[in-house]
């Protein structure tokens, strides 16, 4: 499967991709309604957290209290790899940014603050900059 576990080569390969929908968190008792696809589902003891299109939420009827953009880090992470989400978070907080960070098998998924998503994504295109050893970060 050939997943990246070097930290270096993580961050200088992340190509961090902004999906261009507007995500929501929200919780259902039971199964996700008819006509929501989430792209992230966890079982809490509370109820069953979905991640969402925000449209598809609304049409539901889902509450929710915070809209997310959706950023992709392209490169294929090991699932035990150390240190990739420290760095991302750590940089990304550092700007005032928050993230909820969700691994899949292939690649990592960052939500924040839609409002701030292509701010986040700028922070993580120089932080891959700076890993690949260009000094310039992203224009």
């Amino acid at each position: 499967m050939n997943a990246e576990r070097d930290l270096t080569r993580l961050l200088a390969g992340m190509r961090p991709e902004l999906d261009p929908g507007r995500y929501v968190f929200t919780t259902v008792d039971g199964p996700a309604p008819a006509g929501v696809a989430p792209v992230v589902t966890v079982t809490e003891d509370e109820g069953l957290t979905l991640v969402v299109r925000q449209e598809e939420a609304d049409a539901a009827g889902l509450p929710y209290d915070y809209v997310a953009g959706r950023i992709t880090l392209r490169v294929h992470s090991a699932l035990d790899a150390v240190g990739l989400t420290a760095a991302v978070a750590g940089a990304l907080a550092e700007e005032g940014l928050s993230c909820n960070v969700v691994a899949g098998f292939h690649h990592d998924h960052l939500f924040v603050e839609h409002a701030r998503a292509e701010g986040a994504l700028a922070v993580l295109e120089g932080l891959a900059a700076r890993g690949s050893g260009d000094a310039r970060g992203p224009a």
